[in-house]
């Protein structure tokens, strides 16, 4: 049977320091509450008197009302070495409690909390029940996880779970009964958390709640959208999205309300859109979020970026670069001068490797000058400037001004016009190194896009030192990792030219990557490095199609070329290259 008593501590915190016979933990516990001054002895010694009638000594503490359930779960968790949940309704979807039969609930004394994937939470009396776990598994075809409560709450809270008038409604007690729903995909909840929150405040517990687990799940971006019943709350994890919380449609307009008085934005405008900032605390370290609000038919949708600086490396040795590219990088970016752009889509990570670059060329030898919009991370040493077209400070404006500071490097955000691009050619060839982003596919279509934008294709080969592609590919869990044999159909996808015969790897879902098979991101990079060759050919005005031939001529590796190593070396899946990857 599948292991099920691992639960990653971002969901459920999970106390697991001691782990013996039950007899010996019963006799231990009473000890233990009494060392740290939860009980006293003459508390004890009654529960003791009653334990010998069968009964288990945590359940008669909290019955005799020497202990609240709240301070003895804990406890027993640690005795047990299992996660633990104090129930309540708002913490339960009726949907995956009844994939357990009621007789079966009962028997085993068990209550089902919410399903992920292919994976059942069960609240358990005795988590340590390895015929209860096997029986629910056999019933509902799903792994279970099994964490610890109270006998006395499962057992009240079965006849309202499967009965009719069950509610979601202890999170947001003064939200109509039914103001939280949870979904299948909904949600890694952190139970302790839900289970202390005050009832008093729902909208600000739910908002709460939202940007906590948000935060916890290594998410980027959290979507607020109105729909047609419901309100969807969407986070993106590794460049996906799943939702996560689906509350009434009704209240929609408190939780963005929320959102923009923490942002300090206009709560009473609702036509236009708008923009703010909120900075929060979770766990001790300090999160930034970029807020903005946009008028849509059915309610006004909200996007938060999530700008945690401590979860990011600024460091291109820690990137996941392959040697061979980290050094071609390192030498592009130890140029006196010339302009090095970095391309891909929206989310490729272009800013991440930007910065990662910065961070090495920094010194107190070095005035390095960046014009960004917005200005995502703040870093030390580095003089950030954000250009702002509302004050119509453009970055052109910013970047000519810029080259009056006595810059050593200059870094665009991204090279949006004509004017931008000129000025960025003109500071590369009057000695600066410059670097930019651009929208494109690949590297060698950096050269025509600029031209396309009306740069002159001489000025263009005089002043580019190189073109850095990329894209991010989320890696194989290394928990759930296992080896498998793909279709033809797959091979041919991706035009594999290697042994087609040969394994691959993938992920197969497990409690660590939320059953997705994936665990954080890579880059995949392409590198075009202009020699003397082709900085002829661009001068010259060489089509696409002759760049690449002379590229491919020297060597060049392109991003599906590199996309199919990674997977060959068992970084990322076949399936996720041709997701994020190009193969024509």
């Amino acid at each position: 049977m599948t292991p099920t008593t691992s639960i990653p501590s971002t969901r459920i915190r999970n106390h697991s320091r001691l782990h013996s016979a039950h007899a010996n933990n019963k006799a231990r516990l009473g000890e233990r509450l009494i060392a740290e001054g939860i009980i006293t002895q003459a508390e004890l010694e009654p529960a003791l008197g009653q334990q010998a009638q069968g009964k288990r000594l945590g359940e008669i503490l909290v019955a005799l009302g020497f202990i609240d359930e709240a301070d003895l779960l804990p406890y027993l968790a640690d005795q047990l070495s299992v996660p633990h949940v104090i129930l309540r309704e708002g913490i339960i979807d009726p949907l995956a409690s009844r994939l357990i039969s009621r007789p079966l609930s009962e028997a085993c004394t068990a209550l089902g909390l919410f399903r992920v994937n292919e994976t059942l939470t069960v609240a358990f009396a005795d988590p340590q029940s390895l015929d209860s776990i096997d029986r629910i598994e056999r019933e509902t075809a799903l792994r279970v996880r099994p964490v610890l409560a109270l006998r006395a709450s499962i057992i009240d809270l079965i006849p309202r779970v499967y009965g009719e008038g069950f509610q979601l409604d202890s999170v947001t007690a003064d939200l109509d009964n039914s103001a939280v729903e949870i979904g299948d995909e909904a949600i890694h909840l952190d139970l302790d958390v839900m289970g202390s929150m005050d009832d008093t405040s729902p909208v600000i517990n739910l908002v709460n709640f939202m940007l906590l687990q948000a935060v916890r799940q290594r998410a980027s971006d959290i979507h607020v959208e109105a729909g047609s019943q419901h309100t969807s709350v969407r986070i993106r994890v590794d460049g996906m999205l799943r939702e996560i919380l689906r509350p009434k449609r009704e209240f929609h307009p408190a939780i963005v309300s929320r959102l923009k008085v923490m942002a300090k934005m206009d709560i009473a405008e609702h036509r236009l859109p708008q923009d703010g900032r909120i900075h929060v605390v979770v766990d001790h370290r300090p999160i930034d979020l970029r807020v903005s609000t946009l008028p849509t038919v059915l309610g006004e949708k909200a996007v938060l970026r999530i700008l945690d600086r401590a979860s990011i490396t600024f460091r291109l040795d820690e990137l996941g670069i392959p040697i061979d590219q980290l050094d071609s990088m390192r030498k592009l970016i130890t140029r006196p001068n010339g302009l090095l752009l970095v391309t891909g889509p929206t989310g490729s990570g272009k800013t991440t490797t930007l910065y990662s670059m910065i961070e090495l060329l920094k010194s107190v030898e070095n005035n390095i000058v960046t014009v960004e919009d917005p200005v995502e991370y703040r870093l030390d040493m580095i003089n950030q400037v954000h250009a702002n077209v509302a004050t119509q400070l453009t970055f052109a404006k910013a970047l000519r001004s810029i080259l009056r500071q006595d810059p050593d490097i200059i870094m665009i955000g991204e090279i949006r016009d004509l004017e931008t691009a000129e000025t960025a050619i003109q500071a590369a060839l009057t000695g600066h190194l410059v670097l930019s982003t651009l929208h494109t596919n690949d590297s060698v279509s950096a050269v025509t896009r600029m031209v396309d934008m009306g740069v002159a294709p001489f000025k263009i080969g005089a002043a580019l030192v190189g073109v850095i592609a990329q894209r991010l590919a989320r890696k194989i869990c290394p928990d759930c990792r296992g080896t498998y044999y793909p279709t033809s159909i797959t091979l041919d996808a991706i035009q594999y030219q290697g042994d087609r015969n040969r394994p691959f790897i993938r992920g197969t879902g497990c409690n660590r990557c939320y059953d997705t098979g994936f665990v954080g991101r890579v880059g995949i990079y392409e590198i075009l490095q202009v020699n003397r060759t082709l900085r002829d050919l661009i001068s010259s005005g060489a089509t696409l199609d002759q760049l690449r031939k002379q590229a491919s001529s020297e060597g060049f590796c392109t991003l599906a070329q590199q996309a199919i190593r990674m997977a060959e070396d068992g970084v990322t899946s076949l399936d996720e290259i041709l997701r994020v990857a190009v193969f024509d």
